[in-house]
C-alpha cells in the first residue's frame, strides 16, 4: 500500500510550483470554481448547476475522460464547494454524484506563498484529496491523475498570466 493510503481512506496530495506569480495573483484562477475546463482542458464540460459562483454550495457539472476504469461510458461527476477562503486562497469540494465510482471524495486545493508571507517570488498550488477505495481502481493510478491533472492547470495558469502580463 502507498504511503499516504490506508484500507478505509485514500488520501493523496500533490504539488506544482509556480515561480513567476504570487498566490493573490493566482487565487481569481483557481477560485473561479465553474471553470476549471479553462486550465483543464482535457475536461470536456465545467459549468455552474446550482448556487451562487464563488460561494460555498455552488455546483458544478465536469465531464471528464478519466482513464479509470475504461469502459467506454462518459465519465461525470457534480462537486460541491464546500469551503473557499479568499485570505488563505484555498477552497474545498466534494463530489456528490458521479459515475467514476466515488462513494466519498473532498479535495482541497490551495496556493502557498514561496519564500515567506509576501510570495512575491511565486506560489505552489497543493491539491490534496480523501477518498473512499474506488472500485477498478488502483490508488497509486488516481494519484497519478491528479499528478497529471495539476501539471496542466499550473502549466495553463501560469502561461495565462504571463500573457496578461504582456500585454
Amino acid at each position: 500500500m502507498g504511503e499516504n493510503q490506508s484500507p478505509l481512506k485514500w488520501k493523496g496530495k500533490t504539488s506544482r510550483e509556480l515561480k513567476s506569480h504570487a498566490a493573490q495573483q493566482v487565487w481569481p484562477l483557481l477560485a473561479d470554481f465553474c471553470n476549471l475546463h479553462k486550465w483543464l482542458p482535457v475536461l470536456d464540460a465545467c459549468y455552474l448547476v446550482d448556487g451562487v459562483p464563488g460561494q460555498p454550495g455552488v455546483t458544478r457539472y465536469c465531464v471528464a475522460p478519466l482513464p479509470y476504469p475504461d469502459d467506454g461510458t462518459i465519465k461525470w461527476a457534480k462537486e460541491k464547494l464546500l469551503m473557499i477562503d479568499p485570505i488563505n486562497h484555498c477552497l474545498s469540494y466534494e463530489i456528490i454524484e458521479n459515475n467514476f465510482g466515488f462513494k466519498s471524495y473532498v479535495a482541497t486545493m490551495q496556493l502557498v506563498p514561496i519564500n515567506g508571507e509576501d510570495g512575491k517570488t511565486g506560489c505552489i498550488i497543493e491539491w490534496s484529496f480523501v477518498s473512499d477505495p474506488v472500485e477498478g481502481w488502483k490508488y497509486e493510478d488516481l494519484q497519478a491523475v491528479y499528478e497529471t491533472y495539476l501539471e496542466l492547470i499550473a502549466k495553463n495558469m501560469e502561461n495565462a498570466l504571463l500573457s496578461s502580463t504582456s500585454r
